[in-house]
């Protein structure tokens, strides 16, 4: 079998990438073919990147179980997310892909047997670009697959933080814009809220692996010499999600600051409004009495104009000065 390229927005791909021990270093091959000259003692790990029906089915031969099809990894229940037989561990996470402006999640699928590590995925993640260019520069520090998996989770959670960092300092220049004053309109209000929802994403993400870990330490297969690394993880992962919470609460805040000072203005502008009806209602009032058709007071004197305009400028400084004295302008 030839090596399978694909091309996705212009980036060329391997579907399948076999690591295994051969004469103390780390080899990887490209080929499902190899598997047939390989025992579960020499493999590491398989990944499965968007593979074609015979790489999949030769991954299934090798490790003797039927891989998760991608509706299966996709399952929110939580039976689907983790499970066992007598002979392998089944996992599923979601790995966050970060956007220009949004977040989207992809589910990955492990599988662990005979200390082998089958991973499937339909992207390309840089948690699994990172590991594969240093389980060849360091071999010996991955003897097997629980360990590789281990690691992934480990990488995982460290892009993780540092997309909240990055949330934290985006959430620090909003906060810095209505502190200075700067234009606070409707579609600032609408950036807030792609943040939010951002970091609600990354908090289920975050989530998910806790469950996946919590579920390996209480499974009988999983290596014990793992589980202090496994403890580790847990509470990185709950200082992770006090920070989303506390990320979270202050762009509530934020937004509701955003909400009050949009109120402000807007009550600044009908006070204004206010104001001016008010202050020019004496003198409409009284130009509508002398507009009438009537014989009226102080009419007829030739000074009519000169007495009306004056009667009008002090109704409207009598109620400039009462406004003024009572604070309203």
């Amino acid at each position: 079998m030839q090596t399978v390229l694909a091309v996705r927005g212009h980036r060329t791909f391997v579907m399948i990438e076999i690591f295994y021990k051969k004469d103390g270093q780390m080899e990887m091959s490209q080929s499902a073919d190899i598997l047939t000259n390989l025992t579960p003692e020499m493999v590491v790990w398989i990944d499965l990147f968007a593979p074609s029906g015979n790489e999949k089915r030769a991954a299934e031969a090798f490790v003797g179980t039927t891989i998760q099809s991608r509706a299966q990894a996709e399952e929110i229940e939580s039976s689907s997310r983790f499970s066992e037989t007598d002979t392998a561990i089944f996992a599923n996470t979601n790995f966050l892909i970060p956007g220009p402006e949004e977040y989207s999640m992809e589910t990955v699928s492990f599988i662990l047997t005979d200390n082998v590590l089958v991973t499937l995925r339909e992207c390309p993640l840089r948690s699994f670009t990172d590991l594969q260019r240093r389980l060849q520069a360091f071999p010996k520090f991955y003897p097997s697959g629980y360990i590789v998996f281990v690691s992934i989770l480990e990488q995982r959670i460290d892009l993780d933080a540092d997309m909240i960092e990055l949330m934290s300092k985006e959430i620090e220049q909003f906060n810095r814009k209505v502190s200075l004053g700067e234009d606070i309109n409707e579609e600032f209000l609408l950036d807030i809220n792609q943040l939010q929802e951002n970091t609600m994403l990354v908090r289920e993400n975050i989530v998910d692996k806790q469950r996946v870990i919590s579920s390996l330490l209480k499974s009988n297969k999983y290596p014990h010499s793992l589980q202090p690394k496994l403890n580790v993880l847990l509470k990185d992962i709950s200082s992770l999600i006090n920070h989303t919470n506390f990320g979270f609460e202050r762009l509530e805040y934020l937004q509701n600051t955003v909400i009050g000072l949009i109120n402000l203005d807007q009550n600044k502008i009908m006070k204004v409004f206010t104001l001016v009806s008010l202050l020019l209602m004496p003198p409409t009032l009284i130009t509508g009495f002398y507009g009438m058709n009537v014989k009226l007071p102080i009419t007829g004197t030739g000074w009519d104009f000169a007495i009306v305009l004056a009667l009008m400028v002090l109704s409207f400084s009598i109620i400039l000065l009462i406004f003024k004295r009572r604070k309203m302008l």
